[in-house]
């Protein structure tokens, strides 16, 4: 087991990432959300983590000479997307997800959403066509949420 090495914030002004070669620490969205977690990167370091701010999708969080660069990489999960044909239609549909509390990811031709129950009855009952995708799933952040995902409580 190696060294455990305590990250206390993102990299601050990492070299071009051309100049390193990219270590990824997968994490899924729920652990990438904590404060306080452990992770192995892919080449087996182990690192704490004891932040301010949580870490996102892609961000360098630390660097070693003579070019290794390590990087957050947030695991796909599944969840629902919802195609959007217009404005009054997205609008709608925002406003029933925001008052579920689910986050959203919004994008130009569709809405992306947690797979929950909740959600899943509220499609089924508006009749509103969706289908099930794999994806790195990056919300919209502020406001406030409620989390649903039960499955990781380290």
């Amino acid at each position: 087991m190696s060294e455990l090495t305590i990250i206390r914030s993102a990299a601050q002004n990492p070299k071009p990432v051309d100049d390193f070669q990219r270590v990824p620490l997968r994490a899924n969205r729920a652990t990438l959300a904590k404060r306080r977690w452990r992770g192995v990167a892919e080449d087996g370091r182990e690192f704490g983590f004891d932040l301010d701010e949580p870490l996102t999708h892609g961000v360098p969080f630390f660097s070693e000479a003579p070019a290794a660069l390590y990087v957050t990489e947030q695991l796909p999960e599944e969840v629902l997307e919802i195609p959007i044909a217009t404005l009054e239609q997205a609008a709608r549909i925002a406003w029933n997800l925001g008052n579920l509390h689910f986050g959203v990811q919004v994008l130009p031709e569709a809405v992306r959403v947690t797979n929950d129950p909740a959600v899943l009855q509220f499609l089924a009952r508006e009749e509103i066509v969706f289908r099930r995708i794999t994806c790195v799933f990056l919300p919209l952040s502020g406001g406030g949420h409620h989390s649903h995902d039960h499955s990781d409580h380290g």
